[in-house]
């Protein structure tokens, strides 16, 4: 019987050798970047998840983290930086990972044959929603029944695995295979297949992100200043897009507690916040068209 991809043993597994830890080193590294060269080739099918997902947040729908073990770990880190970079609200997502998020050093490998309480947790999944159901070997029990649950409630799944013709990739509406080569460490899918599944998780959220114009010339322009560090990337985003200096954008922040895109509207057309709301409610929110309206808007 052939190995699934995941499992194989990779042509180059005898460099590891413990009485050279640098050249053991230096085929680890090589072994990531490979893995990470395999998420260029899932672009067009990432960039569709990644339409999908801002259709969801669109029409008030919530995105869905499924996964398992460490695709659970990449999956969360995904969904709980959402809000902070992006504002996403927290009532738009969820996440679903067999056993339950960690809270020590241990995560329990037998919850990944386990669906216990996802058909509660999924009970309120709506057509308008989107799963995103990640598994390295695309056969994770977890998944697939989170997978039969989307289908029969109507909402769009997308399914990240590292293995083609897995099931998880056969029943998604938008099937992402990262085909990463086998691990250095045999069936160590926490290093290859994980790095790829980051890469490619960052990559939806960030496009989703674009698509929803949040992103305005590589800044993040949706994101609500609420401590130090967010209130001096945000002042520098207001100086370098309404091209004002500090204590403007300052001052223009201040009008908006904090928000980014009608700061920069009060800054460089010198509207109240009241317009600036206005211009961006009209421009569904597209900074560059609200930028580009009519002053009399």
């Amino acid at each position: 019987m052939t190995l699934p991809s995941t499992e194989q043993l990779h042509i180059d597994a005898a460099q590891l050798d413990r009485s050279d830890l640098a050249n053991s080193a230096r085929a680890l590294a090589a072994g990531q970047i490979a893995a990470a060269q395999a998420v260029e080739r899932a672009a067009p099918a990432i960039a569709r998840g990644a339409a999908a997902m801002a259709a969801t947040l669109r029409t008030g729908g919530v995105l869905h983290y499924v996964a398992a073990g460490s695709s659970g770990l990449m999956a969360a880190a995904d969904a709980q930086e959402l809000g902070g970079t992006f504002s996403i609200l927290p009532s738009h997502l969820r996440i679903h990972m067999a056993g339950g998020l960690p809270t020590g050093v241990e995560m329990p490998g037998d919850t990944e044959d386990s669906d216990v309480g996802l058909a509660e947790a999924l009970s309120d999944l709506k057509p308008t929603d989107t799963v995103i159901a990640v598994s390295a070997s695309g056969s994770t029990p977890y998944t697939l029944t989170a997978g039969d649950i989307a289908r029969a409630k109507k909402a769009t799944l997308i399914g990240i695995a590292n293995n083609a013709g897995s099931p998880l990739l056969q029943t998604a509406d938008i099937p992402i295979l990262l085909a990463t080569p086998p691990e250095l460490i045999s069936g160590s899918t926490r290093m290859g297949a994980g790095t790829a599944q980051k890469i490619a998780l960052n990559m939806l959220s960030s496009l989703m992100a674009l698509d929803l114009g949040h992103v305005h010339g590589g800044m993040m322009v949706n994101l609500r200043a609420d401590n130090h560090k967010l209130r001096a990337r945000a002042a520098g985003i207001v100086e370098r897009i309404a091209k004002v200096d500090t204590d403007a954008a300052q001052a223009a922040l201040a009008q908006t507690n904090g928000d980014v895109k009608p700061a920069i509207l009060i800054a460089a057309l010198g509207v109240s916040k009241g317009d600036a709301v206005a211009r961006l409610e009209e421009a569904d929110g597209i900074l560059s068209t609200a930028l580009n309206m009519n002053n009399n808007c």
